[in-house]
């Protein structure tokens, strides 16, 4: 789920908090969080990545059962091309043709839900998160709380000390995992085996 890590600390590289007109009248209180070490360890994480892993078993076995249908497709036309007719050639070359369309775009297809499910399973985590840093800054006064591992590099160095990654782990171990999202019923399990622009390998496309 290197997606989900990479997505997750994204979001939470926009986290910035400020007290906005009160910065001015008291003295600015500012920490920061590695996002990237509490999503990897926030209570849910690894649950959510099995459970996700769990899903995709069966897509992934859909795949490959496309992927090898393909093949033999192409396979048993290069066994039989230097015997077919040209009529029979251009009706088994379409034949190839439409099957991987149909593999190409169903896979496009799978991709797109895999994208979606991963946020789904991601969701409750991030947003336990998101409450937790922002109940820190209320209650302890913090004016801001920035991100030391966005990946834009807002922060080049900083204190040790006000480093609220800790705390923030802490809460969310004493909180427990959010409620993880179930998978909607007759969703089809999602994980794309190759990328969608790719052709299954093994086997040599014939020439039209």
């Amino acid at each position: 789920m290197a997606g989900m890590a990479r997505a997750g600390a994204i979001a939470l590289g926009l986290l910035v908090f400020s007290a906005g007109a009160a910065v001015a009248q008291t003295p600015v209180k500012i920490g920061y969080i590695k996002s990237q070490t509490i999503l990897a360890n926030a209570p849910g994480r690894a649950a959510a990545e099995t459970q996700f892993e769990k899903e995709m078993t069966t897509y992934r076995a859909q795949v490959q059962r496309m992927g090898d249908s393909l093949n033999t497709l192409i396979a048993d036309y290069n066994k039989q091309e230097v015997s077919l007719s040209p009529q029979a050639k251009e009706t088994r070359q379409k034949d190839i043709r439409a099957k991987e369309e149909e593999y190409q775009r169903r896979t496009q297809e799978l991709q797109q839900q895999v994208r979606a499910r991963e946020a789904e399973l991601v969701r409750p985590i991030m947003e336990q998160i998101n409450k937790v840093i922002d109940e820190l800054r209320a209650e302890e006064g913090y004016s801001m709380i920035f991100d030391a591992e966005n990946q834009a590099g807002v922060v080049v160095a900083a204190d040790k000390n006000l480093d609220l990654t800790e705390k923030v782990l802490a809460r969310l171990r004493a909180a427990g995992p959010p409620t993880a999202a179930a998978r909607p019923p007759g969703a089809a399990p999602q994980r794309p085996a190759a990328p969608a622009s790719q052709q299954p390998s093994g086997v040599q496309r014939p020439k039209p």
